[in-house]
This record gives structure tokens, sequence and C-alpha cells, in this order.
């Protein structure tokens, strides 16, 4: 295990670093270092390691939320309003409804296939949006309509929208039932999730202010009580639907809103260790891409992948209409909004384990989408922002 999470970090920082010099997305170079050391190419990797990727995944994962709560002032979300709250739901939905067109028609499939396909690929990645919209907050692009705040936050919530719906697909083809109660998971998830991650962080501003600690203690409490949100998540899955995710990310919004000056505090260190979690997250998502699988993928596959991105950025689109952005800013919200990679890698092989007719073909569909999107909007943000955003 030593020796593969050797070759994980120094092969991902020296590729991320040449793409770097390259003008391309360091995140570019690391997916590259996972599929190099993967078991489909030259199989580098330790069995114990690939066995704990889900997790390790995940912990990147709460450290980059965490850091997004953090920073993130619920007045500027206030600012934004109707658009933030669309931002959530409505461009996944306009790229499911596309799959749901595209795909019976290119691959023969059935339309509940389809809709599995589709709700795989419409998550966005938090991992890849994310950084992105803190570094573009700090340095002060997109402020004054509180551009990267819509995005950060939509990302975040997007996810918990997708997966329910996934879930409720899923649970349809393998001979369940889909109930108005499926659908009411979605808003109960949400609702859940903020309210115990904000109550957890009060709670928490009231403990640091009593007991004096050292930042670093601080940093290792609410990890630990970040670990065990995501434990409350698994427990009460089918019982009562929480999101644990949402409810970190709340936890570090109420600790912004209640104890400023430790947030800024906090922010510093969790972007210490986002250097060595970001490493570990993208390099172990090109750990799970099949090449085998993307070169069987063919132009109908391509075709639902960049058929599916159109249908999103409309939808984007429309979440924006009658809002006071110009032109360039919705360009740079359309384009921000488009790259997957952490959901599709964790739920790409589902339906195939599941014995879903089409699993190979969604298995295909959501390595392409990952090998597509995620350079295509990394390098978008990267480049654009600075000439779409005002400053």
């Amino acid at each position: 295990m030593l020796t593969s999470l050797a070759l994980i970090f120094l092969l991902g920082l020296m590729l991320g670093s040449i793409f770097n010099k390259l003008k391309l997305p360091s995140i570019l170079g690391m997916i590259i270092t996972g599929m190099i050391l993967s078991p489909y190419a030259l199989n580098l990797l330790d069995p114990s390691i690939l066995g704990i990727s889900a997790d390790l995944r995940q912990l990147a994962l709460i450290i980059i939320l965490t850091r997004a709560g953090l920073s993130l002032d619920i007045e500027d979300l206030k600012k934004v309003g109707r658009p933030a709250i669309l931002m959530c739901f409505l461009p996944a939905c306009f790229e499911i409804v596309a799959v749901i067109l595209i795909a019976p028609r290119v691959l023969g499939i059935s339309i509940l296939e389809a809709a599995i396909m589709g709700s795989v690929l419409a998550a966005v990645s938090p991992a890849v949006v994310v950084p992105r919209m803190l570094k573009i907050m700090e340095e002060g692009y997109g402020k004054e309509r509180s551009i990267p705040q819509l995005i950060l936050a939509g990302a975040s919530v997007d996810d918990v929208f997708v997966i329910v719906l996934f879930t409720a697909f899923t649970s349809l083809a393998s001979g369940g039932e889909i109930s108005a109660t499926s659908f009411l998971q979605i808003p109960i998830s949400i609702i859940l999730g903020i309210i115990i991650g904000a109550l957890l962080g009060i709670g928490l501003c009231m403990f640091f202010k009593r007991f004096h600690m050292r930042d670093s203690i601080k940093i290792l409490i609410i990890l630990s009580l970040s670990f065990l949100l995501m434990e409350i998540q698994y427990r009460l899955e089918g019982i009562m639907p929480v999101s644990g995710l949402l409810a970190i990310m709340s936890m570090g919004i109420a600790i912004y809103q209640k104890y400023n000056i430790l947030a800024k505090r906090l922010s510093i260190k969790y972007n210490k260790l986002w250097v060595a979690a970001e490493v570990l997250l993208f390099v172990l998502v090109g750990a799970t891409v099949d090449l085998n699988y993307a070169v069987k993928a063919g132009v109908y596959s391509v075709a639902i992948v960049l058929g599916a991105l159109v249908f999103r950025i409309i939808g984007v689109y429309v979440c924006l209409l009658k809002t006071q952005l110009t032109k360039n800013e919705r360009l740079f919200c359309m384009l921000a909004y488009t790259p997957k990679a952490t959901v599709q890698a964790a739920i790409g092989a589902i339906p195939l384990s599941m014995g879903v007719a089409s699993g190979h073909q969604v298995l295909i569909v959501a390595v392409l989408s990952i090998l597509i999107t995620a350079p295509f909007g990394a390098i978008c943000i990267d480049r654009l922002y600075p000439k779409l955003l005002e400053r």
C-alpha cells in the first residue's frame, strides 16, 4: 500500500505539474496518472488501495466541501435568489431528458435504461468545480453578482438530487416501484442535511469559544464530525434520507456566519489539506476508468455525452433568465457547470453489477463523460474566468 501511495503522489504531482506548464488543468495529468497505474493498464496499485478507493475519494470531497462552507456567505446566496435554487436541479433534469430522447433511438435501449444512463451522466462534479470557484472568489472575480457562490452552491445540491433519482430508477429496473415518497426524499434529504449541519456548526462555535485549543486540533474535531455525518447518512438509509455532504457544507457555513475569524484561519489549513487530497481524488478517479470501454464507445456514445451536455448548458441558460447577469457572465455559468468526474466514477458501474441489460453501455457513457467533460469544463473555467467575469 505504501508503494502505491508513493506512486499516486509522485506521479500525480509530476504529471499535474507538466500539464499545468502546458496551460492545461493539472487534474487532467492526475486522471491520466490513475489510468496508467490502474488495473486496466500497468496494474501498479495495490488491491488494498483500490478496495478503499471510494472512501479515500469521499475523504477528499469532505475536505473540499468543508473548505467551501468555510468561505460561503449566506448573504451572497440571498442576493442570487431564484437562480441558485433552479441551478440545484433544472440543468440535471434537462440532461436526463436529453438522454431519454437520444439514447433509445441511437442505442436501442428502453426508456427506463435511458433514464438510468441520464441520472449517471447528470451530476456535476463538485471536486472539479468547487476549488475553482473558491479560487475565483479569493481573486475577487464575479463578486458583485455572487457568480462563484451561485455555481458552488448549485453544484453541491445537484449531486443529492441526481443520486436520489438514480436510486429510484435502478430500484424500478430491479423490479421495485417508484412512489411519491421516493421523490419526497430529495427535499427531505436536503433540508435535514442543512439543519443538522447548521446546528452542529453553531454548537462547534460555542465549544471553540469556550475551550481554547490549537487550530490543528479543531481541524481534527471537524473532520471527525464530518466522518460521523457521512456514517449517519448510511445508517439512516431506507429510514430517513439525510445528505451527509450537505450537512458538512452547512456546518462550515454556520462556522463562517458565527465565528468568521476562525473560519478564515481554518480555510487556510483546509487549503493545505486539499493539496494532497486533490491528487488522491483525481488519481483514484482515473484508476476507475477502463480504457477498453472508452475504445468500444463508438460515435453514438460520444453523441449521447455531447447531446446531454448541450441540453445541460441550455438548462443553465433557462435558470439565468430574467437575471441581471451579462451575456459573458451567463456564458461562464453555462460552461462552468459542465465538468463530470466523481459521481460518474462512483455509480457508473452499478447498473452493470445489478444486471441491467444496458449496464455495459451505461458504464461506457460514464467513462466517456469523465474523459470529455472534466478536462473541457476545467479548461473553460481556468481560461475564461478573467475574460468573462468582472473583478
